[in-house]
């Protein structure tokens, strides 16, 4: 919803709630297969690779990518490991991933307000 513009067609000053809220936007997580990641994991304790490629719909590739900038932020732990004779990797989303999914959620809100 835009802002009927002032008597001299001046569009009013920007809101400063949703303009402060996009700064607390966290740019690790806001890319869409990122932000799936997280929320897929935040749902669980620990999930198996192939677990969140399906949940997510994205390529082994593609997951082990994202995943790689989500651990180096911090936000994932990557377990490997084996079941049998095969090896096996588990992504498990870590404090501070939960608590920047939970920030990133609010902004989120914030900046949509009553939508």
């Amino acid at each position: 919803m835009t802002a009927a513009p002032a008597p001299d067609g001046a569009l009013p000053a920007p809101d400063v709630v949703g303009a402060s809220a996009r700064v607390r936007l966290d740019e690790v997580i806001h890319a869409p297969v990122r932000l799936s990641i997280v929320a897929a994991l935040a749902a669980t304790d620990e999930a198996e690779f192939g677990a969140v490629r399906d949940a997510v719909e994205v390529s082994d590739s593609a997951l082990s990518k994202h995943a790689s900038a989500l651990e180096q932020a911090g936000y994932v732990a990557v377990r490997k490991g084996y079941v049998g004779k095969r090896p096996r990797t588990w992504l498990k989303l870590t404090p501070p991933g939960r608590d920047a999914l939970a920030a990133h959620l609010a902004a989120l809100r914030r900046i949509a307000g009553d939508v």
